[in-house]
């Protein structure tokens, strides 16, 4: 039986959901395969071994990488050592692409078959990375159709594999029943706050979330705040910021329940990134929010080639959900905002239809999907010889 050995590096936790998913896709064909490189949780309890915690690679922002640089090169450099003295049968990088692509270009250069899983955001900014891609990666996973155009100048072997998320959301029954369950019966309206799980987004959007939801109170005492923590180290940061600047703010400050939170709400004040993805899966009314340093704004927002940077609006092609930015992030701006997603139903049904709409397009079966191309790239490389594991 094939016994396939598969290095992997996740940056972040979206990229760990990925990771999980193709694991357990890839077992259901060769079940006895090993999987190993930098992984998060979720890959590790589908048997990955993690050589380096996956924290170490989640910073966001060029600035905020600066400062974190020698650590990554040297981590980078001894993984790339490592892999290319012991050459795995294929390489597969998931998102991070400052951090996979150098890393696969060196190991493609190296005769070992290369991933690169989701797609950069080409089509917004440093659109000449398709070269790069090019000479770093034998096969590229796609999440979204529209984005293989793009790739068509360096004729790059793409596959649309469609989103995991949109699969999970779609067979997970109990988020039916998110309210109950969060024991939220009864009760009046229910706002989800997201401001992220990262260090840095939580330094710029958490207090200035939660100033909205002070004001939101005012209009509606009733209404209840679900505020879930990505980890205990994130939920001990959240609750000391409550009780020092927003004492009075009642809040349940949750763990590890995003998905429920945002399937129990009715109406999400988000930060811009892959959870506004699962707002839309869910057709939840939404504000999305992001700021970062000044110098990391002020160099992205002249590289930026899209009108939108939320991930409803980009796939929609128009501005269904509103983007609040940088220094327009304030307590009143973000409450106003919510108050629309909260009270306008004509709006909200708007929504809810080109939710779903968007859903159909991204709903491919995707972990089946991406494995089925690496195991394909496999055959096409010699790594596999037999029709069957």
């Amino acid at each position: 039986m094939t016994k396939l050995r598969i290095a992997m590096v996740a940056g972040e936790a979206s990229g760990d959901i990925l990771g999980a998913g193709l694991i357990q896709a890839i077992k259901r064909h060769y079940p006895d395969s090993v999987f190993y490189g930098i992984g998060g949780d979720l890959m590790c309890a589908e048997g990955f071994v993690s050589d380096v915690p996956m924290d170490k690679l989640s910073v966001m922002g060029l600035v905020e990488v600066l400062g974190r640089l020698p650590e990554l090169l040297s981590i980078r450099k001894k993984l790339r050592l490592a892999l290319i003295a012991n050459p795995p049968d294929i390489f597969i990088g998931i998102d991070a692409p400052d951090f996979n692509l150098t890393l696969e270009q060196r190991l493609k250069s190296a005769g070992i078959a290369t991933v690169h899983y989701v797609s950069p955001s080409v089509w917004a900014w440093k659109a000449k990375r398709i070269y790069k891609i090019k000479e770093s990666a034998d096969l590229l996973l796609s999440l979204f159709p529209f984005e293989a155009q793009y790739y068509q100048p360096t004729q790059q072997y793409v596959v649309c594999v469609g989103h995991p998320l949109a699969d999970l959301i779609a067979r997970d029954h109990q988020l039916l029943d998110a309210r109950s369950n969060l024991n939220l019966s009864g009760e009046g309206k229910v706002v989800a706050i997201l401001p992220g799980s990262r260090s840095s987004e939580l330094k710029y959007l958490a207090e200035p979330f939660l100033g909205a939801a002070e004001l939101l109170r005012q209009k509606f005492p009733d209404m209840t705040f679900l505020l879930p923590a990505a980890n205990l180290k994130r939920r001990v940061w959240l609750q000391q910021l409550l009780d020092e600047k927003f004492p009075d703010l009642n809040v349940r400050l949750l763990l590890n329940q995003s998905r429920e939170t945002m399937a129990a709400a009715d109406a999400i004040l988000i930060a811009s990134g892959t959870a506004t993805l699962e707002a839309t899966l869910l057709r939840k009314p939404m504000v999305v929010a992001y700021k970062m340093s000044p110098l990391t704004y002020a160099i992205y927002s002249r590289m930026i080639k899209t009108p939108y940077v939320s991930l409803p609006n980009i796939l929609a092609g128009e501005k269904l959900v509103p983007e609040i930015l940088q220094n327009d992030v304030t307590p009143q701006r973000l409450a106003s905002e919510m108050e629309k997603a909260l009270e306008d139903t004509a709006y909200q049904s708007h929504l809810n239809v080109r939710f779903s709409e968007i859903n159909k397009t991204i709903q491919l079966d995707a972990d089946e999907r991406a494995a089925d191309a690496v195991i394909s790239l496999l055959k096409q490389k010699g790594v596999i010889t037999c029709s069957r594991p």
